[in-house]
């Protein structure tokens, strides 16, 4: 069955009705029809399959047939994500959403070839955020990641959110770096359970400059190595989300 987001706001079992572009794609593209079932979800852990029952000027119309709650995952898993060039954020956030993260925030590292001013931040984070909607209809996901407005490194740590994550780690190519395997069975065997939020930085091309991973440090960051080979920034971010998701979350 296709699969539909109503944001929270507009999430109201009694009177479900897809509107704006869930509309357009359900009518225009898959061309669904009267009777036909669907899958809606809010981002926040609730489902329903319901039945479409009327097309109404630019709305669509629907009845419930079954409501679910789909319970969030063990670990909160932050990304954040130093932008790379080109479109390979918008691969991050894809596989971020599909792998389990809860957020991802984008950080303008001292290294981030992109140009972005206030007006481009806003424009990247509603283009990102309609991308973890696409993945979160396409891999059944039912927990939606925030994809948060891009921020300097400094302004991210300012954050009071920041100082509450269980355990914080940055990607490094320093040498006193530490295998991640090491760092979770450390914080397991010190605090008897595995943490229930991690935040993970993953830098751009060439890496968080010496200043930021300094920075990362005096808020907790512990340096993880990603292996003897320089990986490329979505490789990374893929790598690391992956490790952390089999560690945490299953």
């Amino acid at each position: 069955m296709h699969r539909f987001y109503i944001s929270p706001e507009n999430w109201n079992p009694g009177a479900l009705a897809l509107t704006g572009s869930e509309a357009h794609h359900a009518r225009d593209v898959l061309r669904v029809r009267r009777g036909e079932k669907v899958v809606l979800f809010n981002g926040q852990g609730r489902e329903i399959t319901a039945e479409i029952i009327d097309f109404t000027g630019e709305e669509i119309r629907l009845r419930r047939l079954h409501e679910a709650e789909t319970p969030p995952l063990r670990c909160r898993i932050v990304l954040g994500q130093a932008i790379p060039k080109g479109k390979n954020m918008e691969l991050i956030v894809q596989k971020a959403v599909e792998i389990g993260a809860a957020e991802i925030a984008s950080i303008i590292s001292d290294r981030t070839i992109v140009q972005i001013d206030s007006e481009s931040a806003a424009q990247k984070q509603s283009k990102w955020q309609q991308i973890a909607i696409e993945a979160a209809k396409q891999c059944g996901q039912n927990w939606l990641p925030r994809v948060r407005t891009p921020k300097k490194l400094a302004e991210l740590f300012s954050m009071s959110a920041v100082e509450s994550f269980d355990l914080r780690l940055i990607g490094s190519l320093q040498p006193d770096a530490q295998h991640l395997k090491k760092i979770l069975a450390d914080y397991a065997s010190e605090h008897q359970h595995r943490p229930q939020s991690v935040l993970m930085l993953v830098g751009p091309e060439g890496d968080f400059t010496p200043a930021e991973l300094a920075l990362a440090r005096r808020h907790g960051c512990h340096p993880v190595t990603l292996g003897p080979i320089i990986l490329r920034v979505e490789t990374a971010a893929i790598y690391c989300l992956s490790v952390l998701s089999y560690e945490l979350l299953i």
